[in-house]
């Protein structure tokens, strides 16, 4: 089968799985998967599933990328942060959603892959920096929208802080490393008050504070 035959059987997918935003199916169609993944698992570019990329990381299941985007309720004159560049997959999805991605990766060299993919393909509103997602991105902030790729344990203060008073959202999944019962929440900021939903079960790889060349190095 061939990466045009995959691709469109992928989005019909994630279409019959409750991603039913048209500009996110969209966004994911023209965002070639194949571009992100590591070569051996080329064959496996549009599948539906997650897969393991450098440092431990992994590029998202496509059906989760697409739900939590959509969960995001983006507007293309947004500000938007996301913790965990990885790949660079979500980041280059959500550029075509949004006025202006900011996009934080504690692994340097996995950042500057992502980098030099985002030139490739002309993604030229996105803004990057190597650091500790944990504590976003304050010189920029607020920001209408945050996503975060990774799991923490609670959701973290810091980016409730820099996330807009003017209905600024959330996506993050909730919950230990360890534990099966990770979840994806969404949260509402309107003023001093914050409303938080349950969204569905997910696996991510945890979000860690630092930056990995400080702790590593």
């Amino acid at each position: 089968m061939s990466q045009d035959s995959r691709r469109i059987r992928l989005i019909m997918d994630l279409r019959n799985s409750g991603v039913t935003e048209t500009a996110v199916l969209s966004a994911m169609e023209r965002t070639p998967r194949e571009n992100f993944v590591e070569e051996s698992f080329l064959d496996q570019a549009w599948a539906n599933r997650a897969l393991p990329i450098s440092c431990g990381q992994t590029i998202s299941q496509p059906l989760v990328v697409g739900l939590m985007t959509q969960a995001l309720e983006l507007v293309d004159r947004q500000r938007v942060l996301e913790i965990g560049t990885g790949s660079g997959y979500q980041a280059a999805i959500l550029s075509r959603l949004c006025r202006r991605l900011y996009t934080i990766e504690r692994h340097s060299d996995l950042l500057a892959v992502a980098e030099s993919r985002f030139t490739a393909m002309s993604l030229h509103n996105i803004t990057t920096q190597a650091g500790d997602g944990w504590k976003g991105w304050p010189r920029q902030a607020p920001f209408d929208r945050i996503l975060v790729t990774a799991a923490a344990p609670v959701v973290p203060q810091d980016l409730v802080a820099q996330l807009s008073d003017d209905g600024g959202i959330m996506v993050l999944p909730v919950g230990d490393a360890s534990s099966p019962d990770q979840m994806v929440v969404r949260v509402t900021k309107t003023g001093t008050q914050l409303n938080s939903e349950q969204l569905f079960p997910v696996r991510f790889v945890p979000l860690v504070e630092g930056a990995a060349d400080e702790i590593e190095g």
